[in-house]
């Protein structure tokens, strides 16, 4: 029996798992070339710490070049857990590194 040609083929096209109509994969409400909402400074302690390199950033915290990369310019926000170690290696507490942008309209409005 080989198992594998009985299963369904599946696979995610936008969110949808096409091949199977009952099953969606999460919907994250923005699409991948959205910037995040959480910026950062993680640019210029790069460059106030001996013009450390992306590359050396990645080794240290155990990721690779391209996820600083894309933390760096928006494109992907890191967990918390990614985040402190960030903060740890320029020695500076998270919301020094860290910001979240919070739009006009998600801000609360006083009477």
């Amino acid at each position: 029996m080989d198992r594998e040609r009985d299963l369904p083929r599946l696979r995610a096209v936008r969110g949808r798992v096409v091949g199977h109509p009952h099953h969606h994969l999460p919907s994250f409400g923005r699409g991948m070339t959205e910037k995040t909402r959480v910026t950062n400074t993680i640019r210029a302690l790069r460059f106030a710490n001996d013009e450390m390199t992306q590359a050396e950033l990645a080794r240290r915290i155990g990721v690779t070049r391209q996820t600083i990369n894309a933390i760096e310019g928006g494109k992907y926000s890191p967990s918390l857990e990614m985040a402190f170690q960030i903060a740890e290696v320029f020695g500076k507490p998270i919301d020094a590194v860290f910001h979240y942008r919070v739009d006009q309209e998600l801000g609360s409005s006083s009477s």
